[in-house]
């Protein structure tokens, strides 16, 4: 039988250290929110925008690209070529040539490889300086973690908005 609380409520997940259990958490549960919204959602009102906020397509790929660029700000890495073409696509429609199906897939496999790299943080490293974008703009291992969370959280309940006014038209 399926567990229909909400991811935290299901008890601690394996091999995530215990200061990253919310992150980890609110990742999973934001993917569960993605597909239960998802369903049923017509392919052709992917990249509608209505009364001009962003469209599911742009909440797709940025909730991806957020995920990929944060966790690289957390190895201490800068991004490469293909992670700023991917930034600079996000909500074009002429430069996306995926489907609502492989936008899904790869925020799974981004949730997948972001849940994988909390489980080998070592929590010591948690208050650590890390720097953001081409401003070095400063935070901490676990700020960075954080705004993971809680960022993808807030494009989840945009993105549930948007497909609610979409589905209703």
């Amino acid at each position: 039988m399926e567990d229909k609380r909400e991811v935290w409520q299901r008890g601690p997940l394996p091999n995530i250290p215990s200061l990253l259990q919310p992150v980890a958490h609110a990742l999973l549960q934001a993917r569960e929110e993605l597909h239960e919204m998802m369903i049923d959602f017509p392919e052709t009102l992917l990249w509608d925008g209505p009364a001009g906020v962003a469209s599911p397509a742009f909440h797709l790929q940025h909730l991806t690209g957020v995920l990929d660029r944060l966790f690289t700000y957390a190895d201490k890495e800068a991004l490469i070529s293909d992670q700023l073409h991917a930034l600079n696509i996000e909500g074009n429609q002429q430069e996306t040539l995926s489907s609502m199906k492989e936008l899904i897939e790869l925020f799974n496999t981004q949730v997948d490889l972001s849940i994988n790299k909390l489980s080998k943080v070592n929590i010591d490293t948690l208050s650590e300086a890390r720097f953001v974008g081409r401003n070095l703009i400063p935070t901490t291992l676990i700020g960075l973690y954080v705004h993971a969370a809680e960022h993808t959280m807030r494009h989840i309940g945009q993105l549930l908005v948007t497909v609610r006014i979409l589905k209703g038209k």
